[in-house]
């Protein structure tokens, strides 16, 4: 019995538009809420929420039943990290932070097995096959694992191109909150120049045939990415999007602060 199939990954190599959520609590409780909301993909954020392995695990098991592709985000983009989530049942990650091509074919080594890669031969007392019950898991899973890199600075925008010839790099994904900083332009990543040089970068990553992604709070910036090709574009966090929920429900009654969601991410 090999690796179950990626049907993300199947997805973002046909084309087919993956629309995704952010999810920022590092609660299970949420995370399956948000699994059958109807989703393509969530990413679990272990960057910017207060998740660990442990809590990672939880949200795995309460999305074991959803039909979205649950995505990790780690802190870093090291081997010993992901070599921890791979073996905790995880098949796709989103790597922040990736400034070139050495450090995507590095990240690639540490999602394959030898002799291909560097991740380590522990298998048999992993989650991820089962604890053992999918017996063939390691001669299929490198196949199944969908790595996706973070382009987050102008650095990664000028080496875009290297970047997606890199084998087993499966989708590069623009940060425009980050990028838009290290332009200069914190905290005003809809500013001309920064959707420039963003609108210039998706077009550049699909000629190179990989998928380009995106997160952004902004509908209409989020319709264009599409329009433009992007295939797989977050749309929200669920932080912000029950934030802004009850802020509006209060200010109904005359209490609250207002709609606290931001453009960007």
């Amino acid at each position: 019995m090999p690796a179950d199939k990626n049907t993300f990954k199947a997805a973002l190599k046909s084309g087919l538009p993956q629309i995704g959520l952010w999810l920022n609590m590092g609660e299970a409780l949420p995370a399956e809420l948000a699994g059958h909301a109807g989703f393509d993909w969530l990413v679990i954020d272990g960057e910017h929420g207060p998740n660990d392995l442990r809590s990672i695990t939880a949200q795995l098991r309460a999305l074991g039943t959803s039909p979205s592709e649950v995505v990790v985000r780690p802190p870093v983009g090291e081997p010993w990290i992901i070599k921890q989530l791979l073996d905790i049942g995880v098949r796709t990650l989103l790597v922040p932070m990736v400034d070139s091509a050495e450090q995507a074919e590095k990240l690639v080594r540490a999602v394959r097995y030898p002799p291909a890669g560097l991740r380590g031969m522990g298998a048999a007392v992993a989650r991820a096959s089962r604890f053992n019950a999918i017996p063939d898991y390691v001669d299929t899973a490198d196949d199944e694992i969908c790595l996706l890199v973070q382009a987050e600075t102008t650095a990664a925008i000028n080496d875009i191109e290297r970047i997606a010839a890199v084998d087993g790099v499966d989708g590069i994904f623009i940060g425009p909150a980050d990028l838009s900083a290290d332009m200069g332009f914190r905290g005003r990543f809809e500013a001309a120049e920064v959707q420039e040089v963003i609108e210039k970068a998706i077009g550049r990553i699909i000629a190179a045939g990989k998928p380009a992604g995106i997160l952004t709070f902004s509908e209409s910036l989020n319709r264009r990415y599409l329009d433009l090709g992007a295939t797989f574009v977050a749309v929200g966090a669920d932080v912000t999007e029950l934030s802004a929920a009850l802020r509006a429900l209060a200010a109904r009654y005359g209490r609250g602060q207002g709609d606290a969601r931001s453009s960007g991410y």
